[in-house]
């Protein structure tokens, strides 16, 4: 029996494909696109069932977010603590909170909760999305933490950026830290009778691992489960997001089980990408590039293998990220290498010979020069054509760096968010205005002809493909000071850049990122048209949901 064509009739179809950039009427066949244009081109095909539902709507290609996380979804079973405003998979608004005392204050709360409910003192508090770089240049220590409860309770805080946490001096006692530990990252007092001492901040993975070995990942790597992958999911529909990453994964059996479970099932709504943890040089490349590829035959529409996540600095707003001279703008010192540069060359070269695609995590200028650099060097012993190696973040690449990116053949995936959760603070306090005005150059990246694509790096910032757009057109900060105006997108390039952008960076240009004939049937479903409204309302253009693979999706929770 012939399979069912049936055609979707929407107000407009904006395709992405230059060949045919409008549309109205849109034809699915086996989860499909058939045809593109109007009643009449798809009519050609024969037969067909006409679907009204989205005659009053706008379709773009599905929006594919090239950088994110799966514990966007699952990081609610533990307390918020961030500045701004967010909303959880079910809709609830958690406030931000606005000073140090509000956080303590907070801490407070959730002690006499867990008290009032009989649970042990040894039983931690977990919290995440702090972020001290908006109060002023003052950071948190065992000083602010010891005042919550008796002091007895353990707590450790995540940072937003998740390159940093808070412990009290329970949690670190519990961690076996103190004045004689010697792992990088562990920060100490440096002045007065607690000179050496610990103060409570553990900077990048070796660090935090002191306490994350006790705790366990939930709320710092929120675990893999099953309400976690459901509650991303509803986050991708409410942003009209098809296609994700999940840009850290151990791969390990139980994490391969929820991705599995999740993806296997026909009602799950958004194509999930993890890509492999293979930084600071700790599983063994080798063993890593071919665990990997063991995973390749196990690729199903909806879970696709073959992504290999490596990182070389930390944060920018955190202090941790690499820079080249001058520095940090405010004086502190230099960041901390995730992986050493050595071992990240070393490493990259086994996992480019496995014929694997690579993205690095740089956001200081120094640590992308070293990644250029190094890539360089391996391309220049193992060449490898369409290889799509990209850079995750490169915040702080300029004009020289893409043009040699051009030429290698890699892509670039900024964190255009940053424009407007940090763009202040990176101003005033860490890069300072010049380097500030040069903040996730976009329009540099096109100019030296670099394939790009933006991202949210969800939790950092939550997942939402038209307000990275919106940043990435209007680089506006908080305080309505415009960084670099001359690095504005067009609002055709920045949805490109959350549509077709990011199928490239991931292989999946050819399948997903525009509505042409044979792509996968896969739509953003919004209300307004984002080519209609002005460019500083994209984002609060509305989106009714999405369909996936010719499946519909309406949104479960509104943004």
């Amino acid at each position: 029996m012939p399979a069912t064509t049936t055609v979707y009739r929407a107000k407009t179809i904006h395709t992405m494909n230059p060949m045919q950039p409008t549309a109205t009427h849109v034809a699915v066949r086996d989860g499909r696109i058939l045809a593109v244009g109007d009643v009449a081109q798809v009519s050609a095909w024969g037969a067909f069932e006409l679907d009204e539902r989205f005659a009053d709507k706008v379709l773009l290609p599905g929006f594919v977010e090239g950088h994110c996380h799966l514990k966007e979804g699952g990081m609610w079973d533990s307390p918020y603590l961030g500045w701004f405003d967010r909303r959880d998979p079910n809709g609830k608004v958690w406030p931000g909170l606005r000073s140090m005392d509000a956080v303590v204050a907070r801490l407070h709360e959730i002690d006499t909760e867990m008290a009032a409910r009989g649970e042990p003192e040894t039983k931690p508090i977990i919290a995440w999305g702090f972020d001290p770089i908006f109060f002023g240049g003052e950071r948190m220590t065992i000083d602010h933490l010891d005042r919550v409860g008796n002091g007895k309770r353990p707590i450790v805080i995540a940072h937003a950026n998740g390159h940093l946490l808070n412990a009290n001096s329970a949690m670190l006692r519990w961690a076996e830290i103190s004045s004689e530990t010697e792992v990088e990252g562990v920060v100490k007092f440096t002045e007065g009778a607690r000179a050496g001492d610990p103060i409570g901040e553990l900077q990048e993975p070796a660090a935090m691992f002191l306490v994350i070995r006790k705790v366990g990942n939930a709320g710092l790597i929120a675990p893999m489960n099953d309400s976690g992958m459901a509650g991303f999911a509803a986050i991708c529909r409410a942003q009209g997001v098809t296609t994700a990453t999940d840009l850290v994964n151990t791969l390990g059996e139980a994490d391969l089980a929820v991705l599995e479970r999740a993806t296997g099932n026909d009602n799950y709504s958004v194509r999930i990408l993890p890509a492999f943890k293979a930084f600071h040089g700790t599983h063994g490349a080798a063993a890593g590039a071919e665990h990997v590829k063991t995973l390749l035959p196990k690729n199903t529409d909806r879970l696709r293998f073959g992504l290999v996540k490596m990182m070389l600095d930390g944060s920018i707003q955190g202090f941790s990220a690499r820079m080249r001279w001058p520095g940090h703008f405010n004086g502190a010192p230099n960041g901390i290498w995730v992986t050493a540069p050595s071992q990240y060359e070393a490493d990259f070269e086994t996992y480019h010979r496995a014929g694997l695609t690579i993205h690095t995590h740089t956001n200081g200028d120094e640590a992308s020069l070293v990644a250029i650099d190094a890539i360089e060097r391996v391309l220049a012993r193992a060449p490898r054509p369409d290889h799509r190696h990209t850079l995750q973040h490169g915040q702080m690449i300029d004009a020289p760096m893409f043009k040699r990116m051009a030429a290698l053949g890699l892509c670039a995936n900024l964190f255009a968010n940053h424009l407007w959760y940090w763009g202040d603070q990176h101003y005033e306090m860490t890069m300072g205005p010049d380097r500030a005005n040069r903040l996730d150059a976009c329009q540099s990246a096109l100019n030296a002809g670099v394939p790009l694509a933006i991202h949210s790096d969800a939790p950092v910032t939550p997942l939402a493909p038209l307000f990275t757009a919106w940043c990435a057109v209007n680089r506006v900060t908080p305080s309505g000071r415009v960084l670099g105006a001359n690095e504005r997108l067009s609002v055709m390039d920045a949805l490109r850049a959350i549509t077709l952008g990011p199928a490239y960076t991931l292989k999946l240009d050819h399948e997903i990122g525009s509505i042409e004939c044979g792509k996968r049937a896969d739509f953003a479903v919004l209300e307004d048209d984002p080519f209609a409204v002005a460019p500083n309302a994209l984002k609060d253009v509305r989106v009714w949901g999405t369909v996936l693979s010719g499946q519909v999706f309406p949104a479960t929770v509104h943004a």
